[in-house]
This record gives structure tokens, C-alpha cells and sequence, in this order.
């Protein structure tokens, strides 16, 4: 892919202390505070269960404009512009699917599987018109912001990942076999497919985040995505090396607790087999959780949005996985102690910590492109916002 003329380079700055791309910092400060948060969250709460859901659309809306308005680029806040009447018709739309179908599952199984291949086969565009309509409805300095990726671009975005769900389908249809012997092989065949297919995980990451990436736009600023597919595999292989490390923990201590149990109680050879396999799949996913999670979602977000640059900003991340991890330990402790109450606190944390981790690089003066008297701009961000129902499924 050829740089834009001029543009900004969007390299990797590469570990801490490493020279970062040219330009000006313009930081990200995000004010909110739990106390406000926890006041909206318990209104939007009770309000969104007593209608039933029909509410949520309402409190998201609420919940975005206040977020928004806190978060503060180059001292300037961002504004949520979106119709919430919109986004309860795009919600009822993507809810009536939900239940179409769990009817359909209920009624047989190869009825569910044909409704999941049309819900798989709806996605992308579900996918498209999300993104659409929170770009289209978010402004920074009075313009608002825009997503051009199309419809086209959706589908093919998500071409890596379309054999594994065509397989899943594939699994609940010989499900229906009278014969079970060709069931099972018939199924066993199929997970085996599903198993080799998973190697194209990173690639369909890969290719979901560069459409992301490489249609964001505000005025004349269209973001380009140069990360590699190499890089995704490569976050793979530390991930999957990880979760080894953590299988082989887990098990070494519910071993190790085996035998303390079997050599301290009469009889203990029955406990100790008891407890030992409950022991080590309590562990590993609590170690899964606390290390291999924030470790993920730490490296994924610097290795997006270090390759992520427009023709005058490029964007340094530099979200550490330790502390991460830490601040999903107190959230975890904290929810489970107050029963559920520490919430909304949690989440103002975790997005102060990432929001506040990532630095924008400005090359030149703001002003200089970010013209509000485009008429263009004007008129594609009506376009982004008109085309869609409002639906906004959260990515």
C-alpha cells in the first residue's frame, strides 16, 4: 500500500524509549469519575430492566454522550450526537433476530443452523452500519468524525473467518443424521476442518481491524493501516505460548495440592482425585483471566494503533500489560465484594487507563486541516449517518 503524499509514517515506536513518529504529542485525558458514572449506571440499569431492553438504546446513549464529553483530545472533547430513537429501531431489529433465532434452534436443530448461517451471513453489514453510525455521530472540534469502509469491504474482510462458521453450520446439519455412526464421523470430520481452519484466526483479525483501520476520517484526514499479518501471528504464537505456560502452572499446582491432600488424610487417594482436576480448571481460568487476557488486550491494542496514521496524525500506544492485569484483579475483587455495586467504577478505570495510554503525534497545525467549512465533509457525514437504521452493537 503507497503512503499518502506527505503523510505521516505509521511505524511501530517498538518498546518503551523508542523514538516515536514526528510531529507534536497531543495527549488523550479521560475525566469522568465513578461517582457520576455509578449515578447514570444504576438510572440506566433499573430503567433498561423494567422495560425489558426496550430502554438500553436510551442509556447507551446517555452513556456515550457522558464518556464522550470526558474524553479530552489535545485538551478538546469529544461529542455523541447519536438519535437514540434511532439506535431503539436498529435495536429491536438485531433483538427480533436474536430471538428468530433461538425459535428456530428450539424448533430443530437444522432449522437453528439455517438461522445462524443467515445471521453469519447478515454480520458484516450489521458490522458496517455500527461502525458508520458511531463515527458518524461522534465530533471533535465541531466536526463530526466518519467511517468509509463499504459494504463490499465488509464481506471481504471477513472472507478468512466464513469457512469456520460454514463448518459449524455444516456440524449442526449432520447432527440431523439418522444414522449415528455417520453422524459422528461426519462430525468428527468436521472438527477436525474447524480445528485446521482456526489457523486463519489472525489472518481474519488481520484483515477485520486494517478495514477498520483504514477508513476512519475526519475533514480531509483519512487513516491508512500498515501492520502486517506476520504481526498478528506473531501476537498468536506469544498468546498460545502463554496459555501453555499457564496450562502447565495450573496443573504442577493442583498436582502439587494432590498430594498434600492424599498424604494428610486417611483415605485421601479418592479426595485428592476429586479435587485436584476441579483444582487446576479453577486455576487455569483465574490465570487465564488475570494474565493471559490483559496480556492479549494490551499487545492487540498497541500493535493496532501503532500502525494507524493519517497524513498529518499517527497514534503511540503504550498499554502495559502488568498493569492491565492489575487494575483487572481490583476490578474483579472489588465487583465480587460489593456484588456487582463497584461496576461502573471498574469501568471508568479500565478506560481511563486506556484511553490515557494512547498519545496522539500532530504534524503541523490543527487548523491547517481541519477545515469546519468543507462542504464535502459536511455532506459525507450526513451520508454516514442517514444510510443506517442506528444500529450500534458495540466494537
Amino acid at each position: 500500500m503507497q503512503a499518502t503524499p506527505g503523510a505521516m509514517p505509521a511505524s511501530d515506536p517498538g518498546p518503551a524509549g523508542a523514538s516515536r513518529p514526528p510531529g507534536r504529542p497531543a495527549a488523550i485525558r479521560f475525566t469522568a469519575s465513578g461517582s457520576e458514572y455509578f449515578r447514570i449506571w444504576i438510572v440506566n440499569l433499573l430503567l433498561s430492566l423494567v422495560t425489558l431492553s426496550l430502554y438500553y438504546p436510551f442509556a447507551r446513549a446517555r452513556r456515550l454522550r457522558y464518556f464522550h464529553a470526558n474524553t479530552l483530545v489535545d485538551g478538546q472533547p469529544l461529542g455523541f450526537h447519536g438519535d437514540p430513537w434511532r439506535m431503539l429501531r436498529g435495536h429491536v431489529v438485531v433483538v427480533l433476530g436474536l430471538i428468530a433465532y433461538g425459535l428456530a434452534g428450539r424448533l430443530s436443530p437444522l432449522a437453528g443452523a439455517i438461522a445462524a448461517a443467515v445471521f453469519a451471513a447478515l454480520w458484516p453489514a450489521l458490522w458496517r452500519a455500527s461502525l458508520r453510525f458511531r463515527l458518524g455521530n461522534t465530533s471533535w472540534r465541531g466536526l463530526r468524525l466518519s467511517f468509509e469502509g463499504d459494504l463490499a469491504g465488509a464481506y471481504r474482510a471477513y472472507l478468512p473467518v466464513t469457512p469456520v462458521v460454514a463448518i459449524a453450520v455444516l456440524g449442526g446439519v449432520a447432527s440431523q443424521f439418522p444414522d449415528p455412526a455417520l453422524a459422528t464421523g461426519l462430525a468428527v470430520a468436521i472438527g477436525v476442518l474447524l480445528l485446521g481452519m482456526l489457523a486463519f484466526a489472525p489472518l481474519g483479525l488481520a484483515w477485520m481491524k486494517r478495514y477498520q483501520h483504514n477508513h476512519y476520517g475526519i475533514a480531509t484526514e483519512r487513516t491508512r493501516f500498515t501492520a502486517r499479518n506476520a504481526s498478528f501471528y506473531g501476537l498468536l504464537m506469544k498468546v498460545f505460548g502463554l496459555s501453555l505456560l499457564v496450562f502447565f502452572v495450573a496443573t504442577v499446582t493442583a498436582v502439587g495440592v494432590a498430594f498434600i491432600v492424599a498424604g494428610a488424610l486417611s483415605g485421601g487417594g479418592k479426595a485428592a482425585a476429586t479435587v485436584a482436576p476441579a483444582i487446576a480448571v479453577l486455576l487455569f481460568y483465574l490465570l487465564m483471566f488475570f494474565t493471559l487476557q490483559p496480556f492479549a488486550v494490551a499487545r492487540l491494542q498497541d500493535l493496532v494503533w501503532n500502525h494507524t496514521a493519517s497524513a498529518h496524525v499517527a497514534f503511540v500506544s503504550r498499554l502495559g500489560a502488568r498493569r492491565l492485569a492489575w487494575r483487572m484483579v481490583k476490578n474483579f475483587f472489588g465487583t465480587l465484594f460489593t456484588l456487582g455495586l463497584y461496576r461502573p467504577f471498574a469501568v471508568v478505570q479500565t478506560t481511563r487507563l486506556r484511553l490515557e495510554s494512547v498519545e496522539l503525534r500532530i504534524q503541523d497545525e490543527v487548523n491547517d486541516w481541519l477545515d469546519p467549512a468543507d462542504p464535502q465533509r459536511t455532506a459525507d457525514a450526513g451520508d454516514a449517518i442517514g444510510d443506517v437504521l442506528g444500529v450500534d452493537i458495540a466494537l
